[in-house]
């Protein structure tokens, strides 16, 4: 009788990740790319709160010097969310594997894998692009035990403020087979009222683009409140208008009508691309199809707090596979430079025809710069948010 094979197959990389304290995961990555690999060298970069820089994860919680988030191989791996291959300065004997990290569809950073030239194959890019996604995985799931690579990933202090809406997203992207979403935030570090959030589920998704009125803490606190009573809303199983009209009674309740927040409801079909909307307030949307943009006008109703007891009506639209979605918030559309000059609708339709054929995440980005080019300052006199979703639909879907 043959000997029976009792050894154990050696675990996954997966396997040691997840099992692996939060702190340590940086350097159970570089150990394990080591061994398998022969990587001569293994960096984390995270993507820091403005999208400005890639921060490198060191000697946590202190990073290296940053790198410029769209320039160099990096920042190419970072917003085109593909492997890039470098030929290591003055070593040609070495490349630089260099990999996005992302969460269905939410862009964290980057992975940079030094590796000997003769052993960087296809296969070899392969196994670290997969890497590179269970790492990722496993860093955002570190950010509920330890605060070392939210650290990491800021340039200065927040504020108070900000704190609270940045823990408060649900991401900065998102990405399934019906449509990716890209959003963006600014100004990162000092952000008061403005929010973005979304849900998915088999059949529907709902998203959400709330500016609370006021500045700093106390629009942080109206626009938690928010959110709060939205999410609420909606995890009772409760349609758009009903969603609308709680979280009204949630804010008059709590600030008799004295503060209020503009929000924009909408709820899509991921089989038949309808949507509903419910407009209470100042958010704008905009659909680009083909090379045309149009705002889609929705009846404005109040927004949610400002008297009690608002009832709320849903609209109907429907997008078509390869329309893209941009909704704007008042820092957006209504923002003046310290001449008196406004950004604008005009300004903002040559954003969207500019990054057409961008990524959502990239043209989302790009809006936000173009307003703080027009202000001439990061330091925006009101928040902005921007949501960008790119629409595919299902295949086979009517």
């Amino acid at each position: 009788m043959d000997a029976v094979n009792t050894s154990e197959p050696a675990p996954s990389a997966e396997s040691l990740l997840r099992a692996a304290a939060p702190h340590e995961l940086v350097a159970t990555a570089r150990r394990l790319l080591t061994d398998r690999v022969g990587a001569q060298e293994v960096t984390l970069l995270l993507a820091d709160y403005a999208l400005s820089v890639l921060q490198p994860v060191t000697h946590l919680p202190h990073t290296a010097a940053p790198v410029a988030v769209h320039d160099g191989p990096a920042g190419r791996a970072f917003t085109d969310q593909a492997p890039v291959v470098e030929v290591a300065d003055g070593s040609p004997s070495t490349h630089v594997v260099h990999l996005p990290l992302t969460v269905r569809g939410d862009r964290l950073g980057v992975l940079s894998v030094r590796l000997p030239s003769s052993t960087t194959d296809p296969a070899i890019v392969l196994r670290l692009t997969d890497f590179a996604t269970a790492l990722a995985h496993e860093v955002a799931t570190a950010g509920r035990d330890t605060d070392l690579y939210l650290q990491a990933r800021r340039t200065r202090r927040l504020t108070l403020a900000a704190e609270m809406q940045w823990q408060l997203l649900p991401g900065r992207g998102c990405a399934r087979q019906e449509y990716v979403i890209g959003a963006h935030l600014e100004p990162a570090y000092t952000v008061g009222g403005d929010n973005f959030d979304w849900s998915t589920d088999a059949d529907h998704l709902t998203l959400t683009v709330t500016d609370g009125m006021g500045q700093g803490i106390e629009a942080s606190l109206l626009t938690s409140l928010a959110v709060g009573a939205l999410r609420n809303a909606r995890r009772a199983g409760i349609g758009l208008a009903d969603q609308a009209c709680l979280a009204d009674q949630a804010l008059f309740a709590q600030y008799g009508g004295k503060s209020y927040a503009s929000t924009l409801l909408l709820r899509l079909d991921l089989e038949t691309g309808a949507v509903r909307a419910v407009d209470a307030g100042s958010p704008q949307l905009f659909r680009q199809r083909d090379d045309t943009v149009e705002r889609i006008e929705l009846e404005a109703q109040l927004p949610l707090g400002m008297f009690e007891e608002t009832p709320y009506d849903e609209q109907t639209f429907r997008v078509e596979p390869g329309d893209r979605l941009v909704v704007v918030s008042s820092g957006v559309h209504g923002a003046r430079a310290a001449d008196g000059g406004s950004f604008g609708e005009r300004a903002l339709r040559q954003t969207l025809s500019a990054t057409r054929r961008e990524s959502p995440h990239e043209a989302a980005r790009a809006i936000v710069s173009g307003l703080i080019e027009h202000f001439g300052s990061r330091e925006l006199a009101a928040d902005a948010a921007v949501v960008c979703l790119d629409w595919h639909g299902r295949d086979g879907a009517t």
